[in-house]
């Protein structure tokens, strides 16, 4: 029948995103005898793991911890991130039956409509749902950073994201400079050097290296910095960025031979590389661009969350906005450690929020007055 659309699917809480946010969220929430459905984008488990590089192999990965209920035990150093943390994640689905739905992609969440009054409506291209609450984990893999810099368009060599990076041997011979002061750009530059032609590291600010262990008290102190911006409204920092780079062996050698030895961030593009405002210039065939990323929250821009200062206002998990929702992974859960805590809280909240009776729909009552009427609204 033409013109048919099939009535949204009603659960109490949709789950959006099957990374460790969302696969930490859907323990909870399972434990809890909570009905829910997780929705994933992605193709398989693995949230964004699945596209990192091969050569981040898992012992130069930077404070993963295991998912609540099952410990990430026995994994090869050598092997890749990727299939390391996409076989865990896999495993973790089957032993608790959390049922993902994938490959779905969530364009818009919005207040009642079709859904029914107090409730969310979850739209995609393969289907909707109606739910009382929403946990959105769809972290920041799906917005990568690009910063714009006069002459950018000018540049005549490649440009790259930390998010499409395919490894060092696409820089084989190649003059490369890699923009960001993070993680990535470092582990960029250290596996970059061994076969280019040349590297330039370009960073804001100078880098901060941290000596020392990286273990759950400090993950705990890393999340605590960030949460000032989130309950201001503000966009969130990564976690990772206010906990210093690690000064391991690897970073130690690279500080010795020059290859970190960093550079102020440049003025603009040039057709053939980069230039300071003091005429300084650097030739390039290849800009890496390690800018980090921002949350991937823009299908719940029909709901309003977002504050006059660009972010959605967080306490706890809830957008204060709109108690129907949490952000799990965003801002201070934005990490392994801190997305495994704030499943829980999301969990607990909603559970409150499930206990109260729904909120009737509104019954318009008719004037009975002399005269003429008056709209409803």
């Amino acid at each position: 029948m033409a013109g048919y659309a099939e009535a949204p699917a009603e659960v109490d809480v949709v789950v959006v995103g099957a990374g460790q946010a969302g696969l930490s969220s859907a323990y909870h929430l399972a434990r809890a005898g909570i009905d829910h459905v997780v929705l994933d984008h992605a193709p398989r488990p693995g949230g964004a793991w699945q596209f990192r590089w091969p050569s981040l192999t898992y012992g130069k990965v930077h404070g993963m911890h295991a998912l609540p209920g099952m410990e990430l035990v026995g994994a090869d150093p050598l092997r890749p991130s990727s299939e390391v943390i996409g076989e865990y994640f896999a495993a973790y689905e089957e032993r608790f039956d959390l049922r993902v739905r994938r490959p779905v992609d969530v364009s818009a969440v919005r207040d009642g409509g079709s859904a029914g009054p107090g409730r969310l409506l979850v739209e995609s291209a393969s289907g909707s749902w109606s739910a009382r609450a929403l946990v959105n984990a769809t972290g920041t893999w799906d917005r990568p950073f690009w910063p714009r810099y006069p002459g950018q368009e000018l540049f005549r060599g490649r440009q790259l994201h930390t998010a499409n990076y395919p490894g060092p041997q696409e820089f084989a011979g190649a003059r490369v400079v890699v923009v960001g002061g993070g993680t990535s750009a470092v582990q960029h530059l250290l596996e970059i050097s061994e076969v280019a032609a040349g590297t330039t590291w370009v960073t804001r600010r100078p880098p901060v290296f941290r000596d020392g262990g990286f273990g759950e008290a400090e993950g705990r102190a890393a999340v605590a910095l960030v949460e000032d911006r989130v309950r201001r409204g503000l966009p969130p920092q990564s976690v990772v960025s206010v906990t210093g780079l690690p000064l391991n062996a690897a970073v130690r050698a690279g500080l010795d031979s020059g290859v970190l030895a960093r550079r102020p961030a440049f003025d603009h593009l040039t057709p053939t590389g980069v230039a300071w405002s003091d005429g300084t210039r650097v030739d390039a065939d290849i800009i890496l661009w390690a800018t980090g990323f921002r949350a991937a929250v823009d299908h719940l821009a029909p709901l309003r969350l977002r504050e006059p200062g660009g972010g959605i206002r967080v306490e706890g998990t809830r957008a204060v906005r709109d108690e129907r929702v949490h952000l799990v992974g965003y801002g201070p859960s934005a990490s392994t450690v801190g997305a495994n805590r704030a499943g829980g809280a999301a969990t607990r909240a909603i559970r409150r929020l499930l206990a109260r009776a729904p909120v009737p729909a509104p019954v318009p009552t008719p004037d009975r007055g002399r005269g003429r009427g008056r709209g409803v609204g």
